[in-house]
């Protein structure tokens, strides 16, 4: 069992609220950044404990930032912790504040989870999330539901649009290339049941080339 998962089945402050099967998640794509200086996003504060649980995760270098649209968030502060007031799914709340935020090393939707939200949440933040960052995608199951705007092979749920960054990430290799920013600054991504992880990295056209000597 992991750190984090030990923490919450441990948890004794504020109220956290996961599906079991994240935390291995968590582990993979987080661990590097343990004990290092790092800023993580995580949206949708609920109650603050998963912003407790990142604080005691990645350490006291850490600062954890927390965006919900629920002002009573705000008493949630506490040292190593910040909270922003605002609505992931507005383009223009997005345009006033990035400027104030620093760049984040992890950043985490676990927002509304309507299909409209996390697009725009991932077309504004993904450009400043650092270099060897981590973009994870939370409950992507609401993207087959009609309810937060999606469905089963919905051209408007995030299941959908996330298909298209594979397209981005492969451009080189399309006839004619049709390379984008996504092709150059996505390493990786990885599906899990529900969770997205996009891995940020910066990429040149690939090559190949040969070595040895012929067989036959």
């Amino acid at each position: 069992m992991g750190r984090l998962r030990e923490y919450f089945d441990s948890n004794d402050k504020r109220l956290i609220d996961k599906w079991v099967h994240y935390f291995d998640i968590y582990e993979n794509h987080f661990g590097r950044f343990v004990n290092q200086k790092v800023n993580v996003l995580e949206i949708g504060v609920f109650h603050g404990g998963s912003l407790q649980m990142w604080k005691d995760y990645f350490g006291p270098q850490a600062t954890i930032y927390g965006l919900d649209i629920n002002p009573k968030c705000k008493c949630i502060e506490e040292e190593q912790i910040k909270i922003i007031i605002g609505d992931q799914g507005d383009r223009e709340f997005w345009k006033r504040t990035i400027p104030g935020l620093p760049q984040f090393d992890i950043i985490i939707d676990d927002g509304g989870h309507y299909v409209h939200q996390q697009k725009v949440t991932f077309e504004e933040l993904f450009p400043i999330l650092a270099e060897n960052g981590v973009y994870l995608v939370e409950d992507l199951h609401t993207s087959y539901w009609s309810e937060a705007g999606g469905g089963l092979r919905n051209s408007n749920s995030f299941i959908e649009y996330s298909k298209n960054i594979i397209d981005s990430l492969n451009g080189w290799h399309q006839k004619p290339s049709n390379v984008d920013y996504l092709t150059t600054s996505v390493g990786s991504l990885t599906y899990y049941d529900s969770t997205l992880v996009v891995e940020k990295k910066a990429r040149s056209a690939p090559y190949r080339y040969t070595t040895g000597h012929l067989s036959y």
